[in-house]
């Protein structure tokens, strides 16, 4: 069975230790060593963590038999909208395809609607197929291209994935 932990301040070196073995590997193919290096550092190190929570980015940890194996993080209202923004879903290769990157979307959905947000929203790497493939999956339509300069020569090259929630059925919609 899967656990979805609310990580709070305790949980630092946990999320830290994830995207140590996480973060890297599901990049190495599409990014730069030293880009991958500026970018740990940027996202990763204690001190990024512990500003992310305090701005208000919320962290999750996904468990399995007691191992940690996966986190996420999010923002309800993102820039005070009523918008959610998945900043970070990263699972443990020897369990994606395993349903676990769809309860932590189906996790953060639930968070968002009880903030009364109606979508979620979030950047993809234009070369992760493999991310592009599981949003596709599971409903995220591809809204727009977007390049973000992170600093010392580095850029994001993203796609912007949506996903509506609580979306009117037709039945609703003629009751």
């Amino acid at each position: 069975m899967i656990e979805i932990v609310s990580a709070q301040n305790q949980h630092i070196l946990t999320i830290k230790k994830l995207a140590d073995y996480l973060w890297p590997k599901a990049f190495a193919s599409i990014l730069s060593a030293e880009q991958i290096e500026y970018m740990m550092e940027m996202m990763y190190s204690q001190t990024s963590i512990e500003k992310q929570m305090v701005d208000g980015h919320q962290f999750a940890i996904a468990r399995k038999d007691n191992e940690d194996i996966g986190y996420l993080s999010y923002e309800t209202n993102h820039n005070h909208s009523n918008k959610t923004k998945i900043h970070k879903l990263y699972i443990s290769p020897a369990y994606q395809r395993h349903g676990i990157g769809k309860i932590l979307v189906d996790y953060v959905a639930v968070k968002a609607l009880e903030s009364k947000n109606n979508m979620l929203f979030l950047n993809v790497n234009k070369n992760n197929k493999g991310a592009i493939d599981f949003y596709n999956k599971h409903n995220f339509v591809l809204t727009k291209k977007e390049t973000i300069d992170i600093g010392n020569g580095f850029v994001m090259d993203d796609f912007v994935f949506e996903l509506v929630l609580n979306q009117p059925t037709i039945d609703d919609e003629t009751l």
